[in-house]
């Protein structure tokens, strides 16, 4: 993690899982991404300090689609999604204490996944990708120029 960039400028867009992609934008430019466990999610918000937060929130779509071929693997991507949620919980919790604007988008609402180089014609983003931070990324994509303070 680099230093905090200046403050009012810096968005962060976040893709909360196992695998939390982490995107930052500073000026309506994407400058970074980065893939953190769920417990750096703390650190990297206090650490970039932005002045507003984008995220997949898994809690405003109620349906999950599974193809699950047993009972077994749905109720493990039950509870998969059960933890995201919480990760969502706590993006939030997190984001209010700090006095950071945190708005959650829908996975639907967020649009579909983007290869490596389909997320390079969108964003002109030449460096390596995975799919945890597009994903970072394309949440917060449509806020990117928002005027921050």
């Amino acid at each position: 993690m680099t230093a905090a960039p200046a403050p009012n400028s810096v968005t962060l867009g976040i893709d909360p899982g196992a695998n939390t992609g982490m995107a930052t934008f500073v000026a309506g430019q994407l400058v970074a991404l980065d893939t953190v466990e769920p417990q750096q999610i703390e650190r990297f918000i206090r650490a970039k300090g932005p002045a507003r937060v984008i995220f997949e929130d898994s809690r405003l779509q109620s349906h999950t689609w599974t193809n699950a071929p047993s009972r077994a693997a749905a109720a493990k991507m039950a509870r998969n999604v059960g933890q995201v949620d919480a990760w969502c919980n706590l993006i939030t919790a997190l984001c209010a204490e700090l006095g950071i604007p945190a708005h959650g988008i829908s996975p639907a609402g967020k649009g579909k996944k983007l290869d490596a180089e389909a997320f390079k014609t969108v964003t002109g983003w030449a460096g390596k990708t995975n799919e945890h931070a597009r994903d970072a990324a394309m949440v917060a994509w449509p806020y990117r120029g928002a005027r921050n303070g």
